[in-house]
């Protein structure tokens, strides 16, 4: 018993073992490399050990792989093959490559080529000096610079993968990538011949002939000619660069939306928009940004800034109009101001404000149906203010307010600061008058045709009324608090952005302002750059 149970454990050890061996040899025999043809063949020890030449004509084929070349050695025991002299390989109906010279191991089924390759399957060709060939990973491989032609781009870079079963190029180092319409240029690119898509790593620049981008991280797909930007990118068109977090562009409509922390500079114009969302259409030199949108302009080297929810500018940058929408707020070192909606003019440096328009300067409170800021153009200095309709003047008095009122108003700027100012038609004022001391003396209502009145310290001074003035000084005690107040008096200190980011209040919504003037932003140096 115990010897037949020693023979049968013997038996089934020696079959496994035979199992094992012709498993091997089929492997073996699998992996050798066929010769299927040569003009002749012959053995040279001297000058090639263990080796078989062939010569004329020789086709090899290995699992798939087929050589064709004008001589060969043939390493039979290491399963290699040296091919030379218009090689030509194959794999399958789908690639072919050229070479002067290749290199086979059956054994890792992995060439190597060199001497003009060319290799081409059917959406690219590659050429290039030396090139491998992992056929197990199905991977190509350069080193020493490669250009790749498909049917819309030319790739050249220095160092280069090209996986097969993707169709995918990672080209690395020296990346250049020639379009009709632009050349990009990248450290890392990761090019798909069969769709043309292209992912972007590192800096990365793309040139066409109206346009610039430049980006660190990106995606394009080279076909449609839509591409997204997510890492430090920019666009720069028509004296614009435009910023933000996240890039898309159109390129055959030149559209472009960008979202979070965008910057659009326009250097011709001396301007600066930021917001959170943004259109922009290149053809129409137009583009509209909301979410808390902010137009920047440098005035005299100083920043005005101007909120609203919508954001919009139009026309060539020789005419380009600003236009801002619902719930306008402007914010200046020394000039702020409130409207429905903004229309301004770079051509003319005239800017509208409608609706319910007020403005603080000076501490002195201008409203009116409508106001224009004109501002010069050559000196990009404020020049002067127009009210039109129910002008109005206040300013606070410790007693009370002074008011000045009528049909229009004519205001000059003296560096940036409101001096000069002409009522006219229809124009009445209520004066609280001091001493020189600042004693009040008495109340002071008048009316005429028309008043000029300077600005002197902060202070209402110099008053001159022309054209039939009617009026009297008042003691405080004999002029009745019922009629210290012209019809339509409205203070609305309360309304006032006392610093930048009071312009982005939702005055629906209780919130605290603060007393912080200073005009700090985002990206201030390249605000500080443009005024300079």
């Amino acid at each position: 018993m115990i010897s037949f149970v020693a023979k049968s454990f013997g038996l089934k050890k020696l079959l496994f073992i035979f199992f094992l061996i012709s498993s091997f040899a089929v492997q073996t025999q699998q992996k050798r490399i066929k010769i299927l043809h040569a003009d002749n063949s012959t053995i040279d020890e001297k000058k090639y050990p263990g080796a078989t030449v062939l010569l004329g004509d020789v086709f090899i084929e290995h699992e798939g792989f087929t050589l064709r070349s004008k001589k060969a050695i043939h390493y039979k025991k290491t399963n290699i093959i040296k091919a030379y002299g218009n090689v030509v390989l194959n794999q399958g109906d789908t690639i072919t490559q050229t070479s002067r010279y290749v290199q086979y191991n059956g054994n890792t089924k992995k060439a190597r080529s060199w001497g003009k390759v060319v290799l081409k399957d059917p959406v690219m060709t590659l050429s290039t000096d030396t090139l491998d060939f992992d056929r197990t990973k199905q991977i190509l491989y350069y080193k020493n610079g490669a250009t790749i032609k498909d049917t819309t781009n030319v790739l050249v870079s220095r160092i280069g993968n090209y996986f097969l079963q993707t169709s995918k190029f990672q080209a690395l180092s020296e990346v250049v990538l020639t379009n009709p319409d632009y050349v990009l240029k990248s450290e890392h690119l990761d090019y798909f011949t069969s769709n043309g898509h292209a992912f972007l790593h590192g800096p990365s620049t793309i040139t066409g002939e109206d346009n610039y981008i430049y980006t660190e991280k990106g995606f394009y797909d080279t076909q449609k000619g839509i591409s997204h930007f997510t890492k430090n990118s920019l666009i720069e068109y028509n004296n614009r660069t435009i910023t933000a977090d996240s890039l898309f562009y159109n390129r055959n409509e030149s559209f472009a939306s960008a979202t979070k922390n965008i910057q659009m500079i326009d250097t011709l114009n001396n301007m600066f928009i930021r917001g959170n969302y943004g259109e922009f259409f290149q053809k129409l030199d137009s583009a509209f940004v909301i979410k808390r949108a902010v137009a920047i302009t440098i005035v005299d080297k100083d920043s005005m800034y101007v909120h609203g929810d919508t954001l919009m500018v139009t026309g060539k940058p020789e005419n380009r109009i600003i236009r801002a929408f619902n719930g306008v707020k402007i914010f200046k070192s020394d000039l702020q101001g409130k409207c429905d909606s903004i229309h301004s003019s770079q051509k003319t440096g005239i800017t509208q404000l409608f609706k319910n328009p007020i403005l603080w300067s000076q501490e002195s409170q201008v409203s009116g149906d409508t106001i224009y800021l004109i501002s010069n153009t050559k000196t990009e200095k404020l020049d002067s203010l127009k009210i039109l309709r129910n002008a109005f003047v206040i300013q606070k008095d410790s007693a009370g307010y002074n008011q000045i009122k009528g049909r229009n108003i004519l205001g000059k700027f003296i560096d940036n600061e409101l001096e000069d100012i002409n009522v006219i038609g229809n124009s009445e004022s209520i004066m609280y008058v001091r001493n020189e001391q600042d004693s009040l003396i008495g109340i002071d209502k008048s009316t005429c045709s028309y008043i000029n009145f300077k600005i002197k310290n902060k202070k209402i001074q110099d008053v001159t009324y022309f054209t039939e003035p009617e009026g009297d000084l008042y003691p405080p005690s004999e002029f009745p608090e019922n009629v210290r107040k012209f019809k339509g008096f409205i203070w609305r200190e309360d309304e006032k952005p006392l610093s930048l980011e009071d312009i982005f209040i939702d005055d629906k919504k209780p919130s605290k302002k603060t007393k912080d003037t200073s005009t700090s932003v985002k990206n201030t140096k390249t605000i500080e750059k443009l005024k300079k």
